[in-house]
């Protein structure tokens, strides 16, 4: 059964199931039909997030186990509401204390028969599996380390022994086992395990085989068939060794009215394979094009000069974002990524060395070919027929380019050819097939949204999962063209606009949007405050910009923010090789900049863009819920909602004060209710074009003949222009209600002033028949 709309909670211990049935009764007053719950199977003791799943057996005890999920359930039902959980098949936490076929594996080593659920390299291991585990050399650590009970411990972490090892010295005992604890820092060079992107705590599983997907599926589909669960949201398939294998498989044990929708980040003009057997993405496609209809591209192209030359990234050519990309995923799959990298090297030689027409290509040209091919993927991986459409000559010979022997550059060819099946069906042509897409996913997701994203920040508000900085501007019609494909084939996809992972907040990148409008007065800002020195213009930028976000700098959050901003960049300091005093810089900064003086100069500038602010808030959020798709609501989300990147958007939910927004929000969702049929997957979109001076600033539709979605776009340029005047939009045949405002009429067949329209509030909700007074927005 498709949801008619959606709210996540992110369920974590301080907020359990039960936290979430109380919250029920407000939910369904909003008019949500499902909710949408963070993983929910067992995950690492005090996990706030739970995608470090331990046991796929078993709902998570912190949260209230089984019995309180089935009791949320029950809660939701009696009020009309059914749920949508996050089902994480692509690793699991990489923490042998807590997961118990990893335990077995360390114990048993490749005999376990949990050692086929994890893609694990033995012959690079020498025959052991590399534990990246401990804070020193092992030379420093093996003071810290002790037997005891039956197992290896070191400080809280535990292992397993193989048996019979128990009594031999330290070091014998150590050489004797099936796993190698190391320094966390050969993780990068030497492991020996699939990882989700490059977090070596999750350690990837290998749900191809058909005994794991049993093995860690039985419970989510034991609560699909109960009715439990109804739907399914599947996080990063992106990282599975076929993702529509998986799919087809998973469809198969779940049944057909089980929505599922894939977390399947689109590029581009990128399209979901049409043969995946899901109703849609989770949606950050659908946030790309709404964001981008409150950017204006030309004051956008000026905020982006003005960046270059109060910034100064030199090192990305001059600050454009393709360079940046470029550079950034240079750095990931040299560094962040060598032993995936080395992987697929090792996996190219050994098909080279069985083949004579093959032999005799150096293991330098194949890493370097390795490399050149991955950094070219203009998505996140290639897809199975699709790949020759991503992978192509063009890209193959811009890697051949980058040899400074011609004859080297032959290498290039092979990797192409592996990457694309060419070159045989044996075990290593298949592992080095698979395993060239899933690296892929990773080095784009490291790449671009975890380093470029914070290396190039013209416009912040831009810098969103799939989204394009280079490209920020979405128009009117290219946003029609985009939901009418998704009237025709995803008419059940997901839409989003806020999500767990989203950078900022919805309504906090509807502010940063409005300076795209008045670049002009951004550069007073930046004027204004010039006398907080700053340790870098990048930092200043994006610092400012984040506190105009906010609209009032909250200082305890926007420093760890931008501290995690300077690290993800990695260009004075970064996660692994941390510059204490640069970082100090940052802090001392934001408490004598945006968190201190510079906190009256921001407040003026917010005030003075409250109005425009307002139009992109309500406009974006009238868009997302009645656009084409399923709305996903984020928790809080119905009001005005102000958050920066995790932690600092995962807090745990608590209802509050309603607003205009949520007025907004109540009228849409209630209106979705009365209307199945129009917002459904068999209603349709009409886009309606307004006619006169202003009518760019005008996106409007009409889905199944039923209802009438009108919004303003770029209203600082509106209003400096002079406002609506003439312009007019034409209504279909017939009477329409105002779905905001109880007592609006309007007639139509016949043109409708916008300024009328538009006269109490920047958007308009109109529906064929009257709407009850108390679902108005008032």
């Amino acid at each position: 059964m498709t949801p008619n709309s959606t709210y996540r909670l992110q369920i974590q211990p301080d907020f359990p199931f039960s936290a979430a049935g109380d919250a029920v009764p407000y939910l369904a007053s909003l008019g949500v039909s499902h909710l949408h719950l963070s993983p929910v199977l067992e995950a690492v003791p005090g996990s706030t997030h739970g995608y470090d799943v331990t046991d796929h057996g078993r709902v998570r005890e912190e949260l209230g186990g089984e019995a309180g999920l089935r009791d949320l359930a029950r809660t939701a039902r009696a009020h009309g509401m059914g749920l949508v959980v996050d089902l994480v098949p692509n690793h699991m936490a990489a923490a042998p204390r807590h997961n118990r076929a990893l335990w077995e594996v360390l114990r048993e080593g490749p005999s376990s028969p949990y050692a086929r659920w994890f893609d694990i390299d033995w012959a690079a291991g020498g025959g052991k599996l590399l534990l990246p585990v401990l804070p020193g050399r092992l030379g420093d650590e093996l003071a810290a380390m002790r037997v005891e009970g039956g197992t290896l411990r070191h400080g809280e972490q535990e292992f397993p022994l193989r048996p019979g090892t128990e009594d031999l010295p330290l070091p014998e005992l150590l050489d004797a086992q099936w796993y190698r604890p190391a320094w966390w820092r050969l993780a990068r060079t030497e492991l020996n395990y699939r990882r989700f992107f490059t977090i070596s705590d999750l350690i990837a599983v290998r749900v191809e085989d058909e005994e794991v997907f049993e093995a860690t599926h039985a419970k989510i589909v034991e609560l699909v068939r109960d009715g439990v669960v109804q739907g399914l949201r599947i996080d990063h398939p992106d990282g599975l060794a076929d993702p529509e294998a998986y799919l087809r498989r998973l469809r198969r044990a779940t049944g057909e009215d089980c929505w599922i929708v894939v977390e399947k980040i689109l590029t581009g003009e990128e399209r979901l394979p049409a043969r995946w057997p899901v109703a849609g993405t989770t949606g950050y496609d659908a946030l790309r094009h709404v964001d981008g209809l409150f950017v204006d591209g030309t004051g956008a192209a000026e905020l982006a000069d003005a960046y270059r030359r109060f910034a100064g990234p030199a090192g990305d050519r001059g600050g454009h974002w393709e360079a940046t990309a470029r550079r950034a995923a240079y750095k990931v799959v040299t560094h962040q990524l060598a032993s995936e990298v080395a992987y697929l090297t090792r996996t190219a030689e050994a098909v080279c060395a069985a083949d004579p027409a093959l032999r005799d290509h150096a293991p330098w040209a194949l890493r370097a070919a390795v490399r050149e091919l991955l950094i070219r993927v203009p998505v996140y991986r290639p897809y199975g027929p699709d790949a020759e459409d991503v992978l192509t000559e063009e890209a193959a010979e811009e890697a051949r380019a980058t040899f400074v022997v011609p004859e080297e550059a032959a290498a290039v060819d092979v990797v192409r050819d592996l990457a694309l099946g060419r070159l045989g069906d044996g075990p290593e042509q298949r592992a080095f097939l698979t395993r060239f897409a899933q690296t892929s996913s990773a080095l784009r997701a490291k790449s671009v949204e975890d380093t470029a994203f914070y290396r190039y920040t013209p416009l912040v508000s831009a810098n969103e999962v799939g989204g394009e900085p280079g490209r920020p501007a979405v128009g009117p019609e290219e946003f029609h063209a985009y939901c009418a494909r998704l009237a025709r084939d995803w008419p059940a996809t997901g839409t989003v606009l806020s999500t767990h992972d989203t950078k900022r907040s919805a309504d906090v990148r509807a502010r940063i949007a409005v300076l795209s409008e008045c670049p002009q007065r951004w550069a007073k800002l930046l004027d204004d405050v010039a006398r907080t020195p700053a340790p870098d213009g990048q930092v200043a930028w994006t610092a400012w910009q984040t506190a105009v976000g906010f609209g009032y700098p909250y200082g305890d959050r926007l420093a760890p923010a931008l501290l995690k901003a300077v690290r993800e960049a990695g260009l004075r300091t970064s996660w692994t090789e941390p510059d204490p005093a640069y970082e100090q810089a940052v802090l001392d900064f934001v408490d004598a900049g945006p968190a201190g003086p510079g906190l009256y100069t921001v407040s003026l500038l917010a005030r003075e863009l409250d109005p425009y602010v307002r139009a992109n808030v309500l406009g974006a959020a009238l868009l997302h819920l009645t656009m084409p798709g399923v709305p996903d609501l984020y928790q809080e989300t119905e009001r005005v909602y102000l958050a920066l990147v995790d932690p600092d958007n995962r807090r745990p939910f608590r209802e509050g004060p309603p607003d205009e927004k949520t007025a907004v929000t109540r009228a849409a969702l209630r209106l979705r209710q009365r209307y199945p049929d129009a917002f459904g997957p068999s209603g349709t979109y009409e886009p309606l074009v307004a006619d006169g001076t202003a009518a760019g600033h005008c996106v409007a539709f009409c889905r199944a003949g039923g209802t009438v979605t009108a919004v303003t776009r770029l209203s600082m340029r509106l209003a400096e222009s002079g406002g609506w005047g003439d312009t007019s939009l034409t209504l279909p045949d017939g009477r329409w209600f105002d779905a905001l405002e109880a007592g609006r009429e309007f007639e139509g067949g016949e043109a409708v002033a916008l300024a009328d329209l538009f006269a109490t509030r920047p958007v308009a909700l109109l529906s064929r028949r009257p709407v009850p007074e108390a679902d108005a927005a008032g």
